[in-house]
């Protein structure tokens, strides 16, 4: 846990650095006005924590700073914590689906918000739990995410099934899900397109693409995991929506998170989506990852 704690407090030093570093030092007054309070709203929401999340975790500290006579800022900051925690572990991750092999991880999420890096984190982080990985490029409408795939698949030890761009996406994923079987692979992570010429073309494309993988394993996907970049904030909400309408998202892989400011992204995503933060990407190598934990996250930003 000291060693997560660590690691995700190196992460998001930038976040802790500037917004939420002002958060704490609003909260080292001996006394909490109406004034702080009015602070403390400002810089949650500039934190990209966002108006209705904001405005509903400040009503639950408020509520509980009252009930508990709690009038420093220690006291409120405990508060603070205690309430962002149970935020984000009020949408637990899924349950694994047991005896399922090879395990299929669906990865969805727009162009640009660094879906094929954070695939190579993701089989790197299950190659080090002794997993065998095949990466299927079922992103057949550019070129240069299947040589992407191939080239970080390469450095990651994990063999990638692909198809000639253009191809269809659907055929590369019965390929890739049949060639697991012979190959007996443990996961096999699906890459898919973020970008068609309509919102609409791209919804159906990844829809097909989960009856495949369904019609060869009942069970399968196992995991859906939009990859979201910490960067774009609020926009990025509204992408997932629609992602999830579309397929069921069952977690978030929050990536480019050492790159803003403004970590707050985080608890808007769980409050307003309802979906769990499964992982962080925390850098360019692919080791730059870590499996979220809430309260390791918390105290990494808040603590004094």
């Amino acid at each position: 846990m000291f060693n997560l704690f660590k690691k995700t407090q190196e992460a998001i030093a930038k976040t802790r650095d500037s917004w939420f570093g002002k958060v704490a030092r609003l909260l080292d007054r001996p006394s909490v006005t109406e004034e702080t309070w009015q602070e403390l709203e400002e810089l949650l929401i500039a934190a990209d924590v966002g108006m209705s999340t904001t405005t509903r975790l400040l009503d639950r500290i408020r509520d509980r700073a009252k009930k508990e006579k709690a009038t420093d800022g220690s006291q409120v900051r405990a508060i603070l914590m205690d309430e962002m925690v149970r935020i984000l572990e009020a949408s637990p991750p899924p349950a694994a689906v047991a005896d399922s092999r090879p395990q299929v991880v669906l990865i969805v999420g727009v162009n640009g918000s660094g879906k094929t890096t954070s695939i190579a984190k993701l089989a790197n982080w299950y190659r080090g739990q002794q997993k065998q990985v095949l990466l299927a490029a079922a992103d057949t409408f550019r070129a240069a995410a299947i040589d992407q795939l191939r080239i970080w698949g390469e450095r990651v030890g994990a063999p990638v099934i692909a198809h000639q761009p253009g191809a269809d996406p659907g055929a590369v994923v019965f390929d890739a899900l049949q060639a697991s079987k012979s190959r007996q692979s443990d996961v096999v992570i699906i890459d898919t397109a973020g970008r068609l010429h309509t919102k609409s073309n791209l919804m159906e494309e990844l829809k097909k693409v989960r009856r495949v993988a369904t019609r060869l394993e009942p069970t399968a996907p196992h995991q859906v995991i939009l990859v979201m970049d910490a960067t774009t904030g609020q926009n990025g909400l509204a992408q997932a929506k629609y992602f999830t309408e579309a397929v069921g998202v069952s977690g978030i892989f929050l990536a480019k998170l050492d790159g803003t400011a403004k970590g707050g992204i985080v608890l808007s995503i769980v409050d307003e989506l309802k979906l769990p933060i499964l992982y962080i990407g925390t850098g360019e190598k692919p080791d730059d990852m870590l499996p979220f934990d809430a309260r390791a996250f918390v105290e990494a930003l808040c603590s004094p």
